[in-house]
């Protein structure tokens, strides 16, 4: 057992990265990322890491760092959240087209406008088709775990894609809690330094990021999205290798009193947790509702899905975002399209909650647990979506102690 050091989700990235020895680490503040560069700053001035450290102008030149220190051979890492997202959006799309194995760290948070520096997915689920893995953590501790897997999923020499390691700005960014810190001997271990697959000098120069014609665009992208596909497998494999090593129990997607369950919650992030414990508590007045919690989100594990929710009658989708004028949040759409293929689907109810930050408690999963009870028992969808914890017609709004 490693040591149970009291830390923020922030302060366990920055641990997570020092241990795993990075060669350059670019850097722009944002809320509530600003946090893990500044850590990790500190770490350098006392001589505990050993790194270049670039403090960018903006996150679309940190962007443009990380992916010009990946190509000579160096193992990278950034954070950003929310706007600074959106500013580096173009830079995404090339480090995932350039199959670099950059790692960032995101503190997940709203976007403008109205400005709002708290928590939800708009940002990560804005950028969901630009190429990187991402992956999203409950917890501190998963944050702190996940890094190093990251970078173990992104070298791997089948996948050769950058990665997101996101958790909620706040509800887990600036939160403390108990993290337990592996030894740095088992980390080399299991995490040996970068072998870059296709390395460049300038004895044998080559061209990047040329024009890419129509006669061989679109093959390029073919390639590219077949590789993101095959990443699922090395992800598990990555997985159950930490589990083995460090006695964890990391999957793409796991289940909760799923066995006997008519209806579903499901839930990525912070959020599983409160459906957790949404499900606990409605377990004993014997409601037959189970959770599948999400971990992996791109590639998106349709497989594992369709036998997760299999024999459900209807699931409900916990959203963080809302995907504008497509009825619903981003999770939602893309568990609806997975399970349409499947005889006796489930039918998707999507909840959109904590947009900006609002907090979303119990009462408000039990309020959504209501509604796919009464759906199962009546085969009978009244509204696609309905916006969790809001005023207004439509919405699900509930009175509980305290406010």
């Amino acid at each position: 057992m490693g040591k149970l050091v009291a830390l923020t989700g922030n302060e366990a990235v920055a641990h997570a990265v020092k241990q795993c020895n990075p060669d350059v680490i670019a850097m722009y503040p944002i809320t509530p990322q600003t946090q893990i560069v500044e850590e990790l700053a500190q770490f350098y001035a006392d001589g505990e890491i050993d790194a270049e450290l670039i403090a960018a102008e903006s996150e679309h030149s940190a962007m443009a760092a990380c992916i010009g220190a990946s190509l000579s051979g160096a193992r990278v890492f950034t954070a950003s959240a929310s706007q600074g997202i959106a500013l580096m959006f173009e830079m995404l799309f090339v480090a995932s087209s350039f199959r670099l194995p950059i790692v960032m760290a995101v503190s997940n948070r709203a976007l403008n406008s109205p400005l709002n520096i708290w928590n939800d997915m708009s940002d990560t689920m804005g950028v969901r088709d630009s190429g990187w893995i991402q992956i999203y953590n409950q917890n501190a501790q998963e944050s702190y775990h996940t890094i190093m897997q990251a970078f173990k999923i992104a070298e791997d020499k089948d996948v050769q894609l950058p990665v997101m390691s996101c958790h909620d700005g706040f509800v887990v960014s600036h939160a403390t809690e108990g993290v337990e810190l592996l030894e740095q001997k088992d980390i080399d271990d299991f995490l040996p330094p970068r072998k870059m697959q296709f390395p460049i000098s300038v004895e044998k120069p080559v061209t990047v990021g040329c024009v890419g014609v129509p006669e061989y665009y679109p093959e390029i992208k073919v390639q590219q999205e077949v590789a993101t596909q095959n990443s699922l497998k090395i992800i598990q494999e990555v997985f159950d290798d930490f589990n083995n090593r460090f006695n964890t129990n990391y999957e793409i997607i796991s289940s909760y009193q799923m066995e006997d369950a008519e209806v579903a919650l499901l839930a990525i992030g912070s959020l599983a947790g409160t459906a957790q414990e949404t499900v606990y508590k409605l377990r004993k007045s014997g409601k037959k509702v189970g959770l599948v919690k999400l971990r992996v989100f791109r590639p998106f594990p349709k497989d594992d899905l369709q036998e997760a929710l299999k024999d459900i009658k209807v699931v409900g989708v916990i959203d963080r975002n809302i995907s504008f004028g497509a009825m619903g949040g981003a999770l939602s759409m893309e568990v609806r399209s997975a399970l349409y293929e499947l005889r006796n689907r489930p039918h998707v109810m999507g909840f959109p909650t904590g947009l900006g930050g609002r907090d979303t408690r119990i009462e408000h999963l039990e309020k959504v647990v209501e509604i796919l009870l009464k759906a199962a028992r009546e085969d009978k969808i009244e509204a696609v979506y309905r916006v969790v914890g809001c005023r207004g017609p439509g919405c699900i709004n509930v009175t509980y102690d305290g406010g």
